[in-house]
C-alpha cells in the first residue's frame, strides 16, 4: 500500500498528462471537446481511472469513447515517460455524468422554486388560524382575584 498524498499526486500529475495529450498530441477525428474532471487511482498504484465529459451529441460521445479507447495505449506509455513510476498504471476511461446531474440539479432547483412562489401566491391573502398569540402567558395575580369574586361582588370565602 501506498500513502494516500502520494497517490493523489500520481493521479493529479497523470490527469495534467492525459488532458494535455488530448489536447496537442491526439489527432483523432472522432475525438470531441473533450474534458478530464477526474482521475483516481487504486491505492497499489496499479490501476488509473480517468473521469471525462464531451460536449456534444449521444453520437459524438460514443465517437469519443472509441478514439479514448484506441489511443489507450498511447497515453499509456506517455504517462509511464512522464511519471517515473516503477509500473505504469492501466488506464480507464470512463464518461463522467457531471453535465447532466448538473442539469437534473437545475431543473429540480426550477421545480422547488415555482413550488416556493405558488405557496408565496397561496399566503399572500391568508390568516393565520388561532389566535394572535397561540402561547398563553399566565394570568396575573389581579386575574386571579377577580376570578375569585362573587356574583355580589365580595371576596373571599361564601357566606352562610
Amino acid at each position: 500500500m501506498v500513502d494516500a498524498a502520494r497517490a493523489r499526486k500520481l493521479a493529479d500529475r497523470i490527469q495534467q498528462i492525459v488532458a494535455e495529450m488530448l489536447e496537442r498530441r491526439i489527432k483523432d477525428p472522432r475525438l470531441g471537446f473533450v474534458t478530464v474532471t477526474d482521475t483516481r487511482i487504486t491505492n497499489d498504484l496499479r490501476d488509473a481511472t480517468v473521469y471525462y465529459t464531451v460536449y456534444g451529441s449521444d453520437g459524438e460521445r460514443a465517437e469519443t469513447a472509441a478514439a479514448l479507447e484506441s489511443a489507450k495505449g498511447v497515453i499509456r506509455s506517455e504517462v509511464g515517460r512522464k511519471t517515473g513510476v516503477r509500473h505504469t498504471p492501466s488506464i480507464t476511461f470512463v464518461m463522467d455524468s457531471l453535465m447532466e446531474n448538473a442539469a437534473h440539479i437545475d431543473d429540480l432547483l426550477a421545480k422547488a422554486r415555482a413550488r416556493d412562489a405558488e405557496v408565496a401566491r397561496a399566503a399572500q391573502g391568508a390568516s393565520p388560524a388561532g389566535e394572535a398569540n397561540p402561547y398563553r402567558e399566565p394570568a396575573a395575580e389581579e386575574d386571579l382575584d377577580e376570578d375569585a369574586d362573587d356574583e355580589d361582588g365580595r371576596s373571599g370565602p361564601p357566606s352562610s
